[in-house]
């Protein structure tokens, strides 16, 4: 089993950052994909930043403010977000998607991570 650990939420005026970090553990053999998603009440779960070993993805909505990275010794992945907009609030989920030590694929989720912004 793979088990992801959030933290770094909170609350936020306007204009603000908060930075969220994900830790993978388990029985990890490689890590392909890690992101993040957001869902705001109401609405349907959506990518914010995904991170492969070659690339990097942003919704438009974010581009410019958020900035996603990994930290591929510690399974880690970080999510930088800068000028926070009201319309960011929302619970964050952290995404690994990899292969175990049993060759088995995992697409594991994080138990999600209030993130609130004051007007």
């Amino acid at each position: 089993q793979v088990q992801l650990v959030e933290s770094g939420g909170g609350l936020v005026q306007a204009g603000g950052s908060l930075r969220l970090s994900c830790v993978a553990s388990g029985r990890i053999f490689s890590i392909n994909v890690m992101g993040w998603y957001r869902q705001a009440p109401g609405k349907q779960r959506e990518l914010v930043a995904a991170i492969t070993k070659g690339s990097i993805n942003y919704a438009d909505s974010v581009k410019g403010r958020f900035t996603i990275s990994r930290d591929n010794d510690k399974n880690a992945v970080y999510l930088q977000m800068d000028s926070l907009k009201p319309e960011d609030a929302a619970a964050y989920y952290c995404n690994v998607q990899g292969v175990d030590i049993r060759a088995r694929a995992f697409n594991t989720w994080g138990q999600g991570i209030q993130v609130t912004v004051s007007s």
